[in-house]
């Protein structure tokens, strides 16, 4: 089985998925005229609105939703695989992904909420329905909702359940079958109330363990603050190939960090558009935006503080595949969590397993449920208008079913299920974007227009030039300031008096 799936991922995460993700990230950025720099002033402003409905959620819960996603064991554990595989050199690669990504996922969030739809008494989005209204092309749109159903709701979810059973064993002797049937038992719990459970969970959880995480990793490096300077210098030498012990593993390097990179923020393979498109917001480009930060928060920030700990205590190895390992701090111990408990033993020795373990608990237990709520969002696309929860069970059985037997089969193999489903959703979903370039940057053409002229953007998209846009034609009302001092309510195309 294993090899089988290594077959399937040499195939899926070749070079030319490196080089379209690196290009496309590069190609966004510039056409947007590097938006993730220009606007995060807007940021906080946008980031924080109570903007809640019946139907949506706000735009804080629909960042955190999104962060629930991005933020998972990728930030520890890939981070660790990322350094083991690829040297130092591949943090470099893992922040340029980033970066280039923000602008990736501006573009597929915006489009996540121009083509947005209410459906079952809730705004439903994501590159299924983009596809199909944006690209009028329905069976591509529909084989990313069977991709999309079958990668978060069987494939991805057992990764992050391994990790954190793997942790809990490390750090408290816990068997994985235990710790397998708790996580089952809370996240049947939370998914059962639906969307509005899981924003609400989501809300609460993300930015504690993200603020707490983030502490922890600013005590470990303030603790070893002279060799910061080094770290910084090995990184970037190791990135370019100038480093004497690293040059020869450049290639891998940018593969792994690229590679894991996308795993962690996820700029672009199409899993942010779910939860930015459930968001109630009055102009689609304010949730492109707040979705443009969200990649910074995950790789930035979290991956960063996990990078730092690793290389600023030495605790790694580095053992390029087919190759003599270079880095053997750590004698034969996996790359993966422990790396992370080992380096913050080594500087608060007892606190170090049982921290990781619980940051992994929150990390990849959020992110099961964004998996959920991802794989619900596309069996409604494919169910269409009938709903039928007959497969909304068997959606819930399979994922929480993958979540335990994810808990107790091995690491690699939990990993390499997980690397095809985030590959497949990648190579769909980044094609689909980048064909619908045009009705994104008028999007933001659209809001800096209006942000211009000093008004709080209102989006009309037959103003923008935008068709199939049915929600923002027929439904959307907008409630907002400048509505309730004029006593307007913008409707449809027009504006009429309340």
């Amino acid at each position: 089985m294993e090899k089988i799936i290594e077959q399937i991922n040499g195939v899926i995460w070749g070079p030319g998925l490196i080089y379209l993700c690196l290009g496309v990230g590069l190609y966004f950025t510039i056409a947007t005229r590097f938006l993730q720099i220009r606007h995060m002033k807007d940021i906080g402003k946008l980031m924080f609105q109570k903007n809640s409905s019946s139907e949506g959620i706000s735009s804080f819960q629909a960042l955190t939703m999104a962060l629930s996603g991005r933020v998972g064991t990728g930030n520890i554990a890939g981070v660790a695989t990322a350094i083991a595989a690829g040297g130092p050199g591949a943090v470099f690669w893992m922040w340029l992904i980033a970066f280039l990504g923000a602008g990736s996922a501006f573009i597929e969030a915006a489009l996540g909420q121009v083509y947005k739809t209410k459906q079952d008494g809730q705004f439903r989005g994501g590159p299924a329905y983009y596809i199909e209204k944006g690209l009028n092309i329905k069976w591509y749109a529909v084989l990313f909702a069977v991709v999309t159903v079958i990668a978060t709701g069987a494939l991805l979810p057992g990764v992050q359940a391994n990790s954190i059973a793997t942790s809990i064993d490390n750090a408290f002797g816990i068997p994985p079958w235990v710790t397998a049937s708790i996580i089952v038992l809370f996240l049947a719990i939370i998914i059962l109330g639906g969307v509005k459970r899981i924003a609400r969970v989501a809300e609460f959880v993300v930015p504690f363990m993200a603020i707490g995480y983030i502490l922890v990793a600013f005590i470990i490096i303030g603790l070893n603050i002279s060799q910061l300077p080094e770290i910084i210098s090995l990184i970037f030498s190791s990135a370019f190939g100038a480093n004497a012990a690293f040059g020869g593993i450049l290639g891998a390097a940018i593969s792994w960090g690229v590679k894991r990179g996308i795993y962690s923020n996820e700029a672009g393979q199409g899993t942010a558009p779910h939860a930015a498109a459930a968001a109630n917001v009055s102009h689609p480009a304010k949730q492109g935006i707040v979705q443009a930060f969200s990649v910074y928060i995950d790789t930035l920030f979290i991956c960063s503080a996990t990078a730092f700990m690793i290389l600023i205590t030495g605790m790694y190895n580095v053992a390029p595949d087919g190759q003599e390992p270079i880095v053997t701090n750590l004698a034969d111990m996996k790359p993966g969590p422990g790396y992370t408990q080992e380096a913050i033993e080594s500087t608060l020795p007892g606190f170090g397993a049982p921290f990781v373990a619980i940051a992994l608990l929150f990390f990849a237990f959020t992110t099961i449920m964004a998996y959920y709520y991802m794989a619900e969002t596309n069996l409604a696309y494919i169910n269409g208008k009938v709903k039928r929860i007959w497969s909304e069970y068997l959606l819930k059985f399979v994922l929480l079913g993958m979540v335990f037997y994810g808990s107790v089969k091995t690491a690699d193999l939990a990993w390499g299920l997980g690397d095809i489903g985030v590959g497949s959703m990648a190579w769909l979903n980044i094609i689909a974007i980048v064909l619908l370039t045009k009705p994104a940057l008028k999007i933001l053409k659209d809001y800096e227009a209006q942000k211009k002229a000093g008004k709080d953007p209102v989006f009309d998209p037959i103003k923008a030039g935008i068709t199939n846009a049915e929600f923002w034609e027929k439904e959307y009302q907008y409630e907002g300031p400048e509505a309730l001092k004029d006593g307007v309510t913008k409707t449809n195309k027009s504006v009429k008096k309340n």
